[in-house]
Parts: structure tokens; sequence; C-alpha cells
């Protein structure tokens, strides 16, 4: 998926564009954009932050006055079949110009949320937020498409541990769903569907939690540092690993590791008591 920020541009001459891939945008301000089939009858429409429009594919369009800030993003076309059940081709989705859709409008959020903050998520959280993305549009704004399959079941073990396997050979690196998909012979959008039955979680949500376990663990031995942790465990920077395990832990690493040792030396401290007891009972 790819993802653009354009800012309110001063042209008023009209432009003509073509675009061949499939792109939405949502609007970060208020504002509003000329848009037209003909050069000579350009309508405007007026957008509140939050609103979303569906750009048109292959047919050119002209477009005026652009005063309002907004995200766009290009949608693979891999993406738009996986969860088309059966689709060959490309899928056709109705253009528009101006429309709401709240759940997508959460997920561009979420994405442009990620982009302010320099794609700390790494791949796979783009790939899981697009392919959710894909899901909403063919559903709500394809011309033809048969409904999505809904599977019973989900992964079996064998699958499961192949992929938790994947997941710990690669945790330093930035694993895409695509990778986990083909690891098991499936599609991403049905082995989207099939990993949450099975576990209860998004591939992201199971990958990020296995990051965090390990960052525990790692975290234990006295000559760790955070930021070596940080990078063994997948994560770009140590501040997004910080910000990660407190969400999660509710402690910063260096609390939880001072806690850590806090604890041991407690522990040590009434095991020294107690030995000293013995003696004393024993003398």
């Amino acid at each position: 998926m790819k993802v653009d920020r354009f800012s309110p541009d001063p042209e008023t001459e009209p432009r003509h564009w073509v675009r061949h891939d499939q792109a939405f945008a949502m609007m970060l301000r208020p504002g509003s954009i000329e848009w037209g089939s003909q050069r000579s009858a350009l309508e405007k429409f007026d957008y509140a932050a939050g609103d979303l429009a569906l750009c048109d594919r292959h047919k050119g369009e002209w477009v005026g006055l652009m005063n309002t800030s907004h995200l766009q993003l290009c949608i693979s076309d891999a993406a738009l079949m996986a969860c088309s059940d059966g689709a060959y081709g490309e899928v056709e989705l109705r253009p528009s110009r101006k429309f709401a859709d709240p759940r997508l409008r959460g997920m561009v959020a979420a994405v442009h949320a990620e982009m302010v903050a320099g794609f700390p998520s790494g791949r796979l959280f783009l790939d899981s937020v697009e392919q959710a993305m894909a899901v909403t549009l063919v559903n709500g704004h394809a011309v033809r498409h048969r409904p999505v399959r809904i599977y019973r079941g989900g992964l079996g073990s064998a699958r499961l541990r192949r992929i938790k396997e994947l997941v710990h050979a690669k945790m330093e690196g930035d694993l895409s769903l695509d990778e986990m998909a083909q690891s098991v012979g499936l599609s991403t959008a049905h082995f989207a569907r099939m990993f949450r039955k099975s576990t209860g979680e998004t591939p992201h949500q199971f990958v990020l939690r296995q990051r965090l376990e390990r960052a525990k663990a790692m975290l234990r031995a006295p000559d760790a540092r955070v930021l070596d942790v940080a990078v063994a465990c997948g994560f770009k920077t140590q501040q997004h690993f910080a910000q990660v395990f407190r969400d999660v832990w509710g402690v910063s690493p260096t609390e939880y590791r001072q806690d850590l040792v806090g604890s041991e030396a407690t522990w040590a401290s009434q095991t020294g008591s107690e030995d000293a007891s013995r003696l004393v009972i024993a003398g």
C-alpha cells in the first residue's frame, strides 16, 4: 500500500489526471476540491475532515482548485482480488467524489498516525490495514462481486506452529502478511481470517506480542541494553519500543528492569534472613 499526503494546491488551472491504480483519499482538514469529467464543467465539492473520495480508475478526470489537505492511499490489486472471492483480473470499484464510511475513516486515521510517527510498526501493520481496507471497499463499493466467503474452523496446529517458527526466525526483520500467508500456502485474506479465528488475534497483534514476550525475557539479563533489546525484537527505534512496551505492560522497559532487580534484591534479602534464622536455631 502506498500512502501520500497532499497539501492545498494554489494552482487554479484545471489539470487532467489519469490513474491506473486503485486509490482513495481522506480529507484531513475542511476544504474543497473542483472535479469534473470535462474541463469546462468542474463541480466544487465541499469536504469536512474525515470525508472520503474514491478515485476513478483508467478514466481521465479534470481537477481544478484543490483547497484541502488530504491523505491518498493506493490499494494493491493483490489485496482487492484476495478478498473478492475468486474474481479474476481487476476488481472494479464505483468511483465517488464524496462519501462517508466510519470504519474506513478509522483505518485511514490509524495509517495517518503511523505515517506521522515515521512508520515504526513496520510493513506487517500496513499490510494488515490494507487487507482490512480492501475488504471494506469490495463489500461496499465493488461494481460486481460475490460476498466475501466466511470460512469455518481455523488453522491447524501444524500451520500455527509453522507461523510461530517463522515469526521467531524473523523477529528482527520486517515480516509481511503475504510472507506469513505463503508459509502455510494460503491467500493473504484467507490466512488473516483463519489466523484470527484460531488465535483471537490479528497477525500483527500476534507478532507484536511475541516481540514483547522476547523483550521481557531479554530484559532479565543484567547486562542487556534497552536499545539492543529493541533492535533484537524488531522495533525500529528505542522510543517506539518503550511506548509499545508501556502500552501493553503498564511500565517502561527501564521501570520493568528496575522492578525486576528490586524483586530479586528483596528475595535475596529474605532468603538471607531465613538462613540466618536457621543458623540461630541450629546453634
